[in-house]
C-alpha cells in the first residue's frame, strides 16, 4: 500500500444503519449494534466506516429525509452515542464517514414547517412555484419523481413545491446564501465531533435551473440525451462552487477528512469536474457498477472512470453493491449481459436468477476490483454472500417506491434486509438479542445459511474470501493506490492486468478453462483452480517475477 492520503486506496464498508446489527432488541439496527460489532469490521479488513443517514427522521425514505441535521435518530441512538461510536471506531483502526443530504430535507424540518406557514424568506429556501393550466391546478412542470409520480405537490394556499424524490423531501434552493451557509455549519458540527468525511447524497443535483423548463423527455432521469451541464436538474454548472466552500470546510480541519460524492453524471468526463483539485476528493464510479459480466464492458468501464479521474488527480472508486442496487450476486446471476443505466429493484424482473453462477462471478469480481488502482467500497453483507431478496411479502415493503408506483414497482428493500450474523441466536439470525421485537424487514427462510458465524474459519466461505483479499491488499506493495497495465488484449475473453511490483490478476470470464500465465505463485484464488488451470467465471490473483 502507498504512503498516500488514507482515502485514495481505503476499503470502505458502508453501514446500512437500519438493518446492520440491533442491539436493544426493538427491531432496527442502531450506534449501539455498531460499537458491538466493531471488532469484527477490523478483522474483516476495511479502514473505514461509511453509514447511512442517522439523523432525527420521520423515515419517509429511510433516513434521506432529515428533519434535524445536529440530532441522531431516537431509533438509532443519540449524539453522545455517535461520539462513542467515532471514539470507539478510531481506537479499532476506523475512520468514520456519514452520509450528508443536501439536495432536500424532510418535509418535518423547521425550515419547511415555516415555509408552509409562509414565514418570511422561509419559503425562499426550497422551490416554490405557482402552478400551471387552469387555476394553477397543474404542476408547474413536467418533472417525475424518482419514486413515481409528479416532482411536485400542492399546498393549502395552491402553490407547489419541488421534491424529485418522495413528497416527504422537499428540494432545497441552493441559489439562497442561507442554505449553502447552514450546510456548511453542519459540515463544522460534526467535523468538530471527529468524524473523517462525508458520502454526499445526490451531489449532481443541488443546482437547478431557475426557469424550471420541461424536461423534453419526462423519462430522462440522468440527462444522457442533454449537452454536457444543459439537464434542467442533473450536473448543472454550478456545482462545483458549492463544493470548493465545502473543501475549504474540510482543509481547516488537521488530519485528511474527506469526501465522496455520489454524482450520477451523463459521462466520465463530467464526474472529472467533481474531483478537480479544490473540489472534492472521490466520487463514486457507476459506469462500473451497472457493467454487466463481459469483459469488454469491464474494460471499458474501467479504463475510462479510471483515465478521467486520474486526469483530474483523484483515484478510481470500485463499487460492486450498495443500498439502491441490487445485490451482484443475483445481479450476475440473471440471463442478461446487457448494460443497465441503474440496476435497481426499482425495476420488475423478470427470468430466474442462477444465484450458483452469480456467487462464483461475484467471488471473482471480488479479486478484479481489489486489485484495481484505488480505493474500494464494500456493502455491508457483500462479504456474506447475500443475495437480492426477491421474495418480501408485498404488506412488509417499505421503500416509498412501491406506493408511489401504484404498487407495481417492488423498490429497493431486498438489497436491504437485516444481516445475518448468528446461525443459532433467536429467531432474527443473530440481528437482534433474543426475545427481541421481529426486524423491520423480515428475513427469509434459510438466511442463516449466510450467517457470519457459520462462515468463520470455513476456507471455501466467501467471509474468509473477503478476509484474505482484504488482507493481502494491504500488505502487498502493488496493490492500493497507483499504476496498472493490460496484459490481455482489447476484446479478449480473459482479463489479465499487471501491477508493480510482482502482481497479476486474471479472470476468466470465458466459457472453458485457460492456463495461467508464467507466474512465482499462486496467491490468491476465487474458486479452486481446475488441475492448474482457471476454470470459467473465476480470478487468481499472482505474484510474478
Amino acid at each position: 500500500m502507498s504512503d498516500s492520503p488514507w482515502w485514495r486506496d481505503a476499503v470502505i464498508y458502508q453501514v446500512y444503519i437500519r438493518s446492520f446489527a440491533d442491539a436493544d432488541g426493538d427491531g432496527i439496527g442502531d450506534i449501539a449494534g455498531i460499537r458491538e460489532r466493531l471488532p469484527y469490521l477490523a478483522a474483516l479488513g476495511v479502514d473505514a466506516l461509511w453509514i447511512n443517514p442517522w439523523y432525527a427522521s420521520p423515515q419517509a425514505d429511510a433516513g434521506y429525509d432529515v428533519a434535524d441535521y445536529r440530532a441522531i435518530e431516537p431509533a438509532y441512538g443519540t449524539v453522545a452515542d455517535a461520539e462513542k461510536l467515532i471514539v470507539d471506531a478510531h481506537e479499532h483502526g476506523l475512520r468514520l464517514v456519514p452520509d450528508i443530504v443536501p439536495n432536500h430535507t424532510s418535509d418535518q424540518h423547521v425550515w419547511f414547517r415555516a415555509a408552509l406557514a409562509d414565514e418570511p424568506g422561509a419559503r425562499a429556501r426550497y422551490v416554490f412555484r405557482p402552478g400551471s393550466g387552469p387555476d394553477g391546478a397543474e404542476p408547474p412542470n413536467n418533472w417525475r419523481s424518482h419514486f413515481g409520480g409528479p416532482a411536485w405537490t400542492r399546498v393549502a394556499d395552491g402553490s407547489w413545491y419541488l421534491h424529485l424524490f418522495d413528497p416527504g423531501q422537499p428540494d432545497l434552493n441552493w441559489a439562497n446564501p442561507e442554505v449553502a451557509a447552514e450546510f456548511e455549519a453542519v459540515l463544522r458540527f460534526w467535523f468538530d465531533r471527529g468524524v473523517d468525511g462525508f458520502r454526499i447524497d445526490v451531489a449532481h443535483g443541488l443546482v437547478k435551473d431557475p426557469a424550471l423548463p420541461d424536461l423534453t423527455d419526462p423519462r430522462d432521469q440522468l440527462g444522457r440525451s442533454y449537452p454536457a451541464g444543459g439537464h434542467p436538474y442533473v450536473d448543472r454548472e454550478g456545482v462545483e462552487e458549492i463544493y470548493e466552500a465545502w473543501r475549504r470546510v474540510a482543509d481547516s480541519y488537521p488530519g485528511e477528512r474527506m469526501f465522496v460524492a455520489e454524482a450520477w453524471t451523463p459521462a466520465p468526463e463530467r464526474l472529472a469536474r467533481y474531483v478537480a483539485p479544490g473540489r472534492l476528493h472521490t466520487a463514486f464510479n457507476f459506469d462500473y457498477l451497472v457493467a454487466p459480466w463481459d469483459p469488454a464492458a469491464l474494460r471499458e468501464a474501467i479504463d475510462v472512470t479510471t483515465g478521467h479521474l486520474r486526469a483530474a488527480g483523484a483515484p478510481a472508486t470500485w463499487v460492486l453493491s450498495n443500498h439502491d442496487v441490487v445485490r451482484h450476486p443475483s445481479r450476475y446471476g440473471r440471463p442478461t449481459t446487457e448494460r443497465e443505466e441503474v440496476p435497481t429493484s426499482t425495476v420488475a424482473r423478470d427470468g430466474a436468477t442462477d444465484l450458483v453462477l452469480g456467487t462464483r462471478r461475484a467471488r471473482a469480481a471480488l479479486l478484479l476490483e481489489a486489485a484495481l488502482p484505488g480505493g474500494m467500497y464494500v456493502y455491508q453483507g457483500e462479504e456474506l454472500g447475500l443475495p437480492e431478496v426477491e421474495d418480501i411479502p408485498d404488506d412488509a415493503r417499505q421503500d416509498p417506491t412501491w406506493q408511489r408506483s401504484g404498487f407495481t414497482v417492488r423498490g429497493r428493500d431486498g438489497a436491504r434486509v437485516p444481516l445475518p450474523w448468528s446461525a443459532t441466536a433467536g429467531t432474527s439470525a443473530g440481528f437482534s438479542p433474543p426475545g427481541a421485537t421481529a426486524p423491520w424487514l423480515p428475513q427469509p427462510a434459510g438466511w442463516t445459511d449466510y450467517a457470519a458465524d457459520r462462515q468463520e474459519g470455513d476456507p471455501d466461505s466467501v467471509l474468509e474470501l473477503y478476509r484474505a483479499a482484504l488482507r493481502r491488499r494491504r500488505a502487498h506493495p502493488a496493490l492500493g493506490d497507483g499504476d496498472m497495465a493490460w496484459v490481455s488484449a482489447p476484446g479478449d475473453a480473459v482479463l489479465h492486468l499487471r501491477r508493480e511490483p510482482g502482481f497479476a490478476c486474471v479472470v476468466n470470464l470465458g466459457l472453458e478453462p485457460v492456463d495461467l500465465p508464467a507466474h512465482d505463485e499462486v496467491l490468491l484464488a476465487s474458486v479452486p483452480l481446475e488441475g492448474g488451470r482457471l476454470g470459467p467465471d473465476a480470478a487468481v490473483w499472482l505474484a510474478v517475477s
